[in-house]
């Protein structure tokens, strides 16, 4: 990770963006940011993840070109385009499948992996052309960079799986460079550039002049308020200014686009009788711009105003004045061509995420932690709405922090992080990880239906062999090992299932609260030791993916090993085929 060349990118729900460095840290240390929107006279660190692609499924734009094209088509030219928002969040799934699709404005599906991408492809190649501006004549390609993608802390191991293949697929890495390619936690991240601000870099509070990463002991929690997800961490601070982990990532999916949601009921609740849906169906670009301007009208706090898309009037005239839309409607008016909404219904919108994110701080306030400031990053952390409310509801018992440039405080640490993983020096596993492994049949303690036979032994099936516990502190280089021997003298691979629960001592691996996370194989093809051959198997918990390698102790050979945690249509049955052996007892002839 000593390469000083490196590009990160936040793939948000709602915005996306990137840094990057290509000089050494101590020479330039704030990373460079791109600027989107100069062509509509915009100038953000962000733009929309939206993408477009033709009727034959070729992409077209990604960003503010995407929406802008999309908005100028007309009504039948805009149904026969696919254009995709918000789609980060067909990952918020409890099982991702690599031929899954999503659904286009246009109601037409698409498979996910190819959207996910050609838009992660958009930005890797936005970002060797804009390096490439800045590089004094210097020629870099994709391999030349530490690339760092930013997730949320509460996706499951299949979500961060699913971005590293879209990521492969988009020619960001090669097979044999993965270790190019960094998956970092969205709170992390902006935890990690927040702890060194000085106090004038956060808007209203300020902490108490030292930097967060210059006390040593101080707690804090981290909201990253982002357009899909609420994603939660809590932080301390260690000597050096590494931190810590202390509660597992928590959070939810009500983001920003859950006050879009309600934003839209509301306007279909005003236009009733099918006025709505009509237009939605009919004009799905300007249903689309007038999405993206609320963007900006929910960072307020007071009443908004906003003119009425031209074809929502002309659908709704149709049926009656649209002053009387008006007249049964609480919290919205007319004013001469413009809709007028309340505070007081601007706040109702925020309600669901706001009662969310209370949930989740609740929870982790009433433990016995000494927390001293809540940190809020993130697009919608830029809401006087949510800030004001954060303070009300938690300002007696901690500090309330929000940097200024929420919107940027991921991807810049990101590049931080990126450069030196271990500024997260240990996280809590949020699971009991283990494998199902085979042992000698014990009447004493083991299921009756678990037994097998290998000739005249008696064998107990599906035990959960844990590997890491929940809720475990875990370093993150730290290795677990583990030493494994074949049933079967003739086994060249031991074909390994991975599960996990939130329970402390499962039992089996069909327990009540466990599930399969995922698969693996561990290649063995010296077979000359028979059953007494042994592999080594060195599994790391604590960083943001788990990876493992195998070491055959008879051929000396090491592989890295590719965990696979997205299901499969078909999956395999593994037979019993693995031994797990602590005390170095080998199985029977």
């Amino acid at each position: 990770m000593e390469n000083s060349y490196i590009i990160a990118i936040d793939f948000g729900t709602a915005y996306s963006g990137y840094v990057f460095n290509i000089t050494p840290s101590y020479l330039e240390p704030d990373p460079k940011i791109k600027m989107w929107g100069k062509e509509i006279g915009l100038d953000t660190p962000k733009t929309p993840t939206c993408i477009l692609f033709d009727e034959s499924e070729k992409f077209v734009a990604f960003g503010y070109q995407a929406t802008e094209t999309y908005n100028r088509m007309g009504g039948e030219d805009g149904k026969k385009h696919y254009f995709f928002q918000n789609f980060k969040m067909a990952l918020y799934s409890e099982e991702l499948r690599r031929d899954m699709k999503i659904k286009a404005a246009n109601g037409k599906e698409m498979t996910a992996l190819k959207v996910f991408t050609e838009a992660l492809k958009f930005l890797k190649d936005d970002a060797l052309k804009t390096i490439s501006a800045n590089a004094a004549g210097m020629v870099l390609l994709a391999s030349d960079f530490i690339w760092v993608l930013t997730v949320p802390a509460i996706w499951d191991q299949s979500a961060k799986q699913f971005m590293r293949e879209a990521a492969m697929q988009a020619g960001i890495v090669e097979e044999g460079s993965e270790e190019n390619l960094v998956m970092a936690l969205e709170p992390e991240a902006a935890s990690i550039w927040c702890k060194k601000l000085p106090s004038d870099g956060f808007i209203s509070e300020k902490h108490n002049g030292t930097p967060l990463d210059q006390r040593q002991g101080s707690q804090y929690i981290v909201v990253d308020c982002g357009g899909g997800t609420i994603d939660i961490t809590v932080h301390e601070v260690l000597h050096g200014g590494a931190l810590k982990e202390l509660h597992k990532a928590s959070g939810n999916d009500l983001g920003g686009q859950t006050v879009d949601r309600k934003f839209k009921e509301f306007l279909r609740e005003i236009f009733c009788d099918g006025v709505w849906d009509e237009y939605e169906e009919k004009y799905p670009s300007e249903v689309q711009k007038l999405m993206y301007d609320f963007t900006r009208l929910k960072q307020v706090d007071e009443d908004v105003q906003f003119i009425c898309p031209f074809n929502l009037g002309q659908v709704a005239q149709k049926k009656k004045d649209l002053e009387k839309f008006f007249e049964s409607v609480k919290g919205a008016s007319w004013n001469e061509g413009s809709i007028k909404i309340s505070k007081e219904k601007m706040k109702y919108f925020f309600e669901e995420s706001l009662q969310g994110i209370t949930r989740n701080l609740r929870i982790i306030l009433d433990k016995n932690f000494k927390i001293e400031y809540i940190l809020l990053v993130g697009g919608l952390a830029n809401s006087q709405i949510l800030h004001q409310y954060i303070i009300d509801q938690f300002s007696d018992t901690c500090r309330i922090l929000c940097p200024f440039r929420a919107q940027e405080a991921i991807m810049r640490g990101a590049v931080e992080f990126g450069r030196d993983p271990s500024w997260v020096a240990s996280r809590k596993s949020p699971y009991t990880y283990g494998v199902a492994l085979c042992e000698p049949f014990d009447e004493l303690k083991h299921k009756p239906e678990k037994k097998f036979m290998i000739g005249r032994e008696k064998w107990c099936c599906d035990r959960f062999i844990t590997l890491v516990r929940v809720r475990e502190d875990v370093w993150w280089d730290e290795i677990r090992e583990h030493i494994l021997r074949p049933v079967d003298k003739y086994q060249t691979r031991m074909e390994m299932r991975f599960y996990r629960t939130e329970r402390n001592f499962p039992k089996y691996v069909d327990d009540l609260g466990v599930e399969e996370a995922g698969s693996f194989d561990v290649e063995m093809p010296n077979i000359s030791g028979g059953r007494e051959r042994l592999v080594k198997l060195e599994i790391r918990f604590g960083s943001t993916e788990i990876t493992a390698t195998a070491t055959d102790m008879t051929s000396g050979s090491k592989g890295l090993i590719k965990f696979d945690f997205i299901r499969t249509d078909d999956p395999r049955c593994v037979e019993p085929s693995l031994y797990y052996s602590p005390d170095g007892k080998t199985p029977p002839e």
